[in-house]
């Protein structure tokens, strides 16, 4: 059974109203990058599991990620600061949040895992088959230098590549996708956004009146993981994967 936020209605890949969203429509496919495309929930847990243990705390894994959507959102939510910075911020977060007090040489390493966190196994092919038909822009919550590890995983796939660090602005902030707007060119209508997380890019794309795709990589599976909780949200389709999302492109 899917387990959904409350009060979030999107058509699925699955459901007779999935054809509602004419995906020909589009010139342009924006993209969130970690949660959608790479996994950052599993990335996360590599670099978090060993600092853990090295302080003696044992919490699941739904707690560890709960720990760090929390802090992560507490550091974005304050004066903007690099990405890495963020990402230090958010273990010391997330060890007041359970307990521990990590080193100064842990958070440079939980800052730096991010260079190594996977894509999922669909990514890279989904975004070569839907570059043979739109552009691909990227709008991500990172740092130039960061991103530029994990497009090179993702085969580099973008024509446009617009980082919190250029706006000096995180996610759900609107100025971020009305940049993406802007820098693309294109009339909104003819943009379509895409992403995993609904609180850092849905709930914001659709209040600027965006259409929006719901790659649901946690569906199944309680809570929010890594990202807070949004409900309201009304993203226009769901979809399990990347893949699923090229197939109805017809890519």
């Amino acid at each position: 059974m899917t387990t959904r936020p409350s009060n979030t209605v999107a058509a699925t890949a699955e459901e007779p109203g999935a054809g509602a969203l004419d995906l020909r429509g589009f010139a342009v496919l924006s993209f969130d990058c970690y949660g959608t495309l790479i996994d950052w929930e599993s990335g996360i847990l590599s670099a978090l599991r060993p600092i853990l243990a090295a302080h003696g705390v044992q919490v699941s894994d739904d707690a560890a990620l709960a720990a760090y959507a929390q802090a992560e959102t507490a550091a974005e939510a304050g004066p903007y600061q690099a990405y890495a910075a963020i990402l230090h911020l958010a273990l010391i977060g997330i060890g007041e949040r359970l307990g521990f007090s990590p080193l100064a040489e842990e958070a440079d390493r939980f800052a730096s895992s991010i260079a190594d966190w996977p894509p999922f196994p669909d990514s890279v092919d989904a975004l070569a088959r839907l570059r043979t038909r739109y552009r691909l822009a990227a709008l991500t919550n990172c740092d130039d230098n960061l991103f530029a590890h994990s497009s090179r995983r993702l085969g580099d796939p973008f024509s446009w590549v617009i980082t919190a660090q250029q706006l000096h602005s995180y996610k759900p902030a609107p100025r971020n996708f009305v940049a993406a707007i802007e820098r693309t060119g294109v009339p909104a209508d003819r943009l379509l956004h895409v992403a995993q997380s609904l609180f850092h890019d849905h709930a914001p794309a659709k209040e600027l009146g965006l259409r929006t795709v719901w790659v649901n990589r946690r569906r199944g599976r309680a809570g929010a993981g890594a990202t807070p909780l949004a409900v309201g949200v009304r993203p226009d389709l769901e979809v399990p994967d990347l893949a699923t999302l090229a197939g109805l492109a017809g890519v």
